[in-house]
């Protein structure tokens, strides 16, 4: 059974770069035509897609994070990372990583965004 693992630090500085990682047992982040995933949720509103890293390692952003997202991987230690950049107060949310095909998803770890 996949299962997955948000970690990171829990309180980012406005202007930092926010940093995640997801690591992935059960199963491998190569598998052929997996995508694995970046949500998070703010306080009080629903689910929010991210971006996303497919088996290949080609990613995908939503448009409104696409100039300060990206995701990379380590297929070494079947591990995928979320970066990203310029936070407010407004990315403050509970992050998950998440697979599509499986389903799977993280516990979910807060970030926090404050000075």
């Amino acid at each position: 059974q996949v299962q997955l693992q948000e970690s990171g630090p829990g309180l980012v500085k406005p202007s930092q770069t926010l940093s995640l990682t997801c690591t992935v047992s059960g199963g491998s982040i190569t598998t052929n035509y997996y995508a694995w995933s970046w949500i998070r949720q703010p306080p009080g509103k629903g689910l929010e897609w991210m971006g996303v890293i497919l088996y290949d390692g080609n990613t995908h952003y939503t448009p409104s994070l696409k100039s300060r997202i990206s995701i990379s991987r380590d297929t070494s230690k079947n591990q995928f990372s979320l970066h990203l950049s310029s936070v407010t107060p407004e990315d403050t949310a509970v992050y998950y990583c998440a697979n599509w095909e499986t389903p799977s998803w993280g516990q979910g770890t807060q970030v926090t965004v404050s000075s």
